[in-house]
């Protein structure tokens, strides 16, 4: 059975602030410091939140794109790769939540998106 919403693994360069507000929006975010994953790979990173249903947010655009066409070329499946300009936290937050109230977690799966 498939989850409604997604849920959000931040990559170890977001603000872990905007896992707490995330939360407090009812929805599950996970941060890399939260499960001891600090100085992995993005690629293990991806590889993290794939095998664990999340999708996961990231400033690394470039890393994250070359990831993702990776991962297309390979047939694997992500749940999804946000990536965030670097803004003020509020206006990320703001705008995750946006996505993840517009969309559901099947919409998103192997799904880029840009907030």
């Amino acid at each position: 059975m498939s989850e409604l919403f997604s849920k959000v693994y931040l990559d170890e360069d977001v603000n872990v602030l905007i896992a707490e507000l995330v939360r407090l929006q009812k929805f599950k975010s996970l941060t890399a410091s939260e499960v001891g994953r600090k100085g992995k790979t993005d690629a293990e990173q991806l590889e993290y939140a794939a095998q664990n249903g999340y999708a996961i947010l990231t400033h690394n655009r470039i890393d994250y794109e070359e990831l993702a066409r990776d991962y297309f070329a390979k047939d694997k499946t992500h749940r999804e790769i946000i990536i965030a300009v670097r803004r003020p936290i509020h206006e990320i937050a703001e705008r995750l939540l946006k996505v993840l109230n517009d969309f559901t977690a099947d919409e998103m799966t192997n799904q880029i998106i840009y907030i």
